[in-house]
């Protein structure tokens, strides 16, 4: 019996699995929603269950105007992925503090206290993934529909049901 090489047996098993699908989503397309105090920004989801095959993640974009923040929260059964790809500022993670600028890329588990603040004097841009998804709902019941190119409105307040939004996303609420 001739030995397999290792190129055959790696082609086997790609054989194995259907090939995936190609989703392309263009820098304007996408849900968007201007996000309440202290978030002030917009986030557009860009791939989520909704306009994709793949239900086991979302992802999309979060814009921070200078001096606001993404309030301190954690994530009951979700691990959420974060980019910077614009501005500075910095993460705080279950109390301890870390630089965010182009480039930075961090991981939070789920359960783990965290907030952005963005400290420097131009957006803090920031790509985001979530396994698995939901985040894209939240956006949605907190937000008001943004249509790109459009002023930003007034800075507007959180809805009144809040805690009940809250519990529906499944986040964890910080401890006082």
């Amino acid at each position: 019996m001739m030995a397999e090489h290792e190129d055959d047996k790696r082609r086997g098993c790609m054989n194995q699995f259907t090939k995936g699908q190609t989703v392309v989503i263009g820098p304007e397309e996408g849900e968007s929603f201007w996000q309440p105090i202290p978030s002030t920004g917009f986030i557009t989801s860009k791939i989520t269950p909704y306009n994709s095959p793949y239900d086991s993640f979302s992802s999309g974009i979060q814009v921070l105007e200078p001096g606001s923040s993404v309030r301190q929260h954690a994530h009951e059964r979700s691990h959420e992925l974060i980019f910077i790809y614009d501005g500075e500022g910095y993460a705080e993670v279950d109390g301890e503090n870390y630089e965010l600028r182009q480039g930075s890329m961090m991981v939070v588990g789920r359960g783990t206290q965290h907030m952005i603040f963005n400290a420097g004097k131009n957006h803090l841009k920031m790509m985001w993934v979530i396994f698995p998804p939901g985040l894209e709902d939240w956006f949605r019941a907190i937000g008001k529909p943004r249509i790109s190119g459009e002023p930003a409105p007034e800075p507007f307040e959180r809805p009144d049901d809040i805690s009940s939004i809250q519990d529906q996303q499944r986040f964890v609420r910080p401890k006082d």
